[in-house]
């Protein structure tokens, strides 16, 4: 038979009213479990919980509880953890697995087997990531679900699993620039996909509109020192991967629950020298590539190429500090608004450090190059 977990997983992904003719076919029992678990929001403990479990009273012996368990190890999702709750108020009490079980006794109470300490346990609306990261820290093979002291029901590590390889799979989709998709790749239409992708490519276009606007500024200082042009891929690409490097780092990190929005500050005080070492870093390539180009004869940059090298390197380390600010501190402000961090997509964190990158540079080189080429 299929399990709890299982059918309420297919019914949440029925429509109406193939949902309630499916439900109406069902045992009076399994329909009011189905119909619980449904209830709760999805992405949370309670719904994707489920109610077969071993639960015992806490005044049974070892040898009473091991014959339960051998009746009813088919019916349940898992045997090898068991929970003691007390016989009158049925509250969760002690939790013990199956190897201490067999080690005790016959003859001994179950209590004495238990390890004697509360069982971690979960509410049941506790979110999927606080759930993986209890199971992870404490090496359970399910927990218990619970609701003023009584036990709802368990999750279990398979089924945890399954929930975060969805989440991952959503956060790697949203941060290439596009929605989750609902399917498998090869099962999308054609017609599902393109909806899927379409929207935020046409947004990320509209935004790199921005980068036109931006050149069109500073068409009078291109037409003067049309050599700056050669150097705008560079410095867009630069202040970009930075950027991007930066978001990944801080999303994972939030999504680990490393960082919090109140460790914003902390974050950009450490992107800052980061940024400016990875910006110079980049600065020295890029003048010595300039040098090397030039004294090889390999491209002319003219009586004022030193200059020109030093407003390459001078504007690679503000644009990549920027990037590396900017990529860090946009997932705590979505986080901040109540969007998921994930959608820090890189193609958007790009597109922002596209526009200010050539704000940055032609202004580093109005600086620089003013009574030269400008």
């Amino acid at each position: 038979a299929m399990s709890v977990d299982r059918a309420a997983d297919i019914l949440r992904e029925l429509d109406e009213p193939a949902r309630s003719e499916l439900l109406g076919g069902l045992a009076p029992p399994l329909r009011v479990t189905l119909l619980s678990i449904l209830g709760y929001p999805e992405g949370s403990a309670a719904s994707i919980m489920t109610t077969e479990f071993v639960s015992v009273p806490s005044d049974w012996t070892v040898g009473r509880t091991l014959d339960y368990i051998r009746k009813v190890e088919r019916t349940r999702e898992t045997v090898y953890a068991i929970y003691i709750v007390d016989p009158e108020t049925h509250l969760l009490v002690r939790s013990t697995g199956l190897r201490r079980l067999i080690t005790g006794e016959p003859d001994d109470s179950i209590m004495t087997v238990a390890p004697d300490r509360v069982p971690v346990t979960v509410s049941p609306l506790t979110d999927r990531e606080t759930l993986a990261q209890t199971i992870s820290k404490y090496d359970l093979l399910a927990v218990p679900v619970v609701d003023h002291g009584k036990i709802l029901g368990i999750v279990t590590i398979d089924d945890i699993i399954d929930t975060m390889i969805e989440e991952t799979t959503e956060d790697v989709h949203r941060f290439g620039g596009m929605e989750a998709l609902d399917e498998p790749y090869m099962k999308m239409s054609f017609l599902a996909m393109i909806k899927k992708r379409g929207g935020w490519l046409c947004a990320l276009f509209i935004s790199e509109m921005l980068t036109a606007n931006a050149m069109q500024s500073y068409e009078g200082e291109l037409e003067k020192a049309i050599v700056l042009t050669l150097f705008i891929p560079l410095i867009m690409s630069s202040g970009g991967n930075s950027g991007s490097q930066a978001t990944s780092l801080v999303i994972r990190a939030l999504a680990l629950r490393e960082i919090g929005l109140r460790d914003w500050w902390r974050v950009a005080l450490r992107e800052l020298p980061t940024g400016l070492v990875l910006g110079a870093m980049l600065g020295v390539v890029g003048i010595c590539r300039i040098a090397l180009w030039q004294y090889m004869g390999f491209y002319d940059y003219g009586p004022h190429w030193p200059l020109i090298a030093t407003t390459v390197g001078a504007a690679l380390v503000g644009i990549v500090t920027f990037g590396s600010l900017s990529g860090s501190m946009l997932p705590f402000a979505l986080k901040r608004i109540g969007f998921d961090p994930a959608s820090a997509s890189a193609p958007f964190v790009a597109t922002l450090v596209d526009v200010t990158g050539l704000v940055i540079y032609f202004s580093v080189a109005l600086v620089i190059l003013r009574g030269t080429l400008l």
